[in-house]
């Protein structure tokens, strides 16, 4: 998953990069509100990780800004405010789960995976191209009914291509898939998952549009 954590306390956004990272997803971190609201505008995140209390306002302000727009995107409230009615008001503005500080990094992740699986679930429930078929929820792709084993990556790949079958995907947005600002991305690193996603899956499993990206295709 591509994750943006928007945290002040720059030991603690580190941590949690580290963490995610460790987990095999993209993480990109925002100190300020106005730094959240540029990588919004330019990234497509599968989930954000949100401060309240930030140097210039209130969390809860992007988060209503979120919803009134109309984006879906999940939210995970990461806060020191742990009064019933401040977490009832983080809720009620639109956030998917709200998390109080001190908290542990490992239920932080449980979290997020847990709400990414009731995205994927009320999304689509199977996705399937022939003889190959993706379970979002489960994080499980089959052949012919039997599992194969991907990695971290490239389930985040076929994931993503799976998403919308019927959009070209360019390689920049595979990539942001994959990384988050600032990581070293080598030249050949999307071909190469995609020759490997291929050999496992069947080279028909994804079609190259020369000039244009990837898409799904049949098997």
């Amino acid at each position: 998953m591509r994750l943006l954590a928007v945290e002040d306390e720059p030991d603690l956004a580190e941590a949690i990069a580290a963490c995610l990272r460790g987990a095999g997803h993209a993480v990109d971190l925002a100190l300020r509100l106005e730094d959240a609201r540029a990588a919004l505008a330019g990234t497509d995140y599968d989930l954000v990780l949100l401060d309240l209390h930030l140097p210039d306002g209130d969390g809860l302000d992007l988060l209503r800004q979120l919803r009134a727009a109309g984006q879906r995107i999940p939210v995970l409230i990461v806060t020191a405010r742990d009064r019933i009615t401040e977490r009832i008001a983080g809720l009620e503005a639109g956030a998917d789960d709200y998390l109080v500080k001190p908290y542990d990094l490992d239920e932080m992740h449980a979290r997020i995976l847990a709400i990414h699986r009731r995205a994927a679930a009320a999304a689509e429930l199977a996705r399937r191209f022939g003889r190959l078929t993706i379970l979002p929820e489960r994080r499980k792709v089959l052949l012919d009914d039997a599992p194969v084993h991907l990695t971290l990556r490239e389930w985040a790949l076929i994931e993503r291509l799976s998403r919308r079958p019927d959009i070209t995907v360019t390689r920049a947005q595979m990539e942001d898939t994959l990384y988050g600002f600032g990581d070293e991305v080598e030249s050949n690193a999307i071909e190469a998952h995609i020759s490997r996603l291929r050999s496992k899956l069947g080279r028909g499993a994804i079609v190259t549009e020369r000039g244009f990206g990837y898409r799904m295709g049949q098997v």
